[in-house]
């Protein structure tokens, strides 16, 4: 079966000859071959050899990740978060969004603060909830 990917924008690639570096730019992070080379300050004929398997450059392929929210930091401690569309994922592989994260912050900073510290800092982080909504 020699089933041919033109609405990928790779007319000839044939099923059997997807690399991992196509499925990689392709798929996981949902770049054209323009945005690809736009973005790594390549030619889309460079890209082209990549999604043959030539490797990517570690600098490109880490900004490809930075880029569609896939890598975070190049800090070891952001290393298992990643960014899906609006949310944040955690370790644990909870989802969470802006406003649950500073409400957390919220929370846990009125545990540490006396009664009319508390009532300023519900009140800015309201402001900040409701400036997001």
């Amino acid at each position: 079966m020699r089933m041919k990917f033109r609405d990928f924008g790779v007319s000839s690639m044939k099923y059997y000859e997807m690399t991992k570096n196509f499925v990689f730019r392709e798929f996981e992070c949902g770049l054209t071959l323009e945005d690809t080379a736009k973005l790594c300050f390549k030619s889309v004929r460079q890209v082209k050899e990549w999604d043959k398997g030539k490797n990517i450059p570690p600098e490109c392929k880490r900004l490809i990740r930075m880029a569609k929210g896939r890598e975070l930091s190049s800090s070891e401690n952001w290393d298992q978060f990643k960014m899906h569309y609006d949310k944040l994922e955690l370790p644990t592989g909870q989802l969470v969004t802006a406003q649950q994260i500073l409400t957390g912050i919220a929370l846990l900073e009125i545990g540490a603060l006396s009664d009319m510290e508390v009532a300023g800092q519900v009140l800015k982080y309201a402001r900040a909830l409701k400036n997001l909504m």
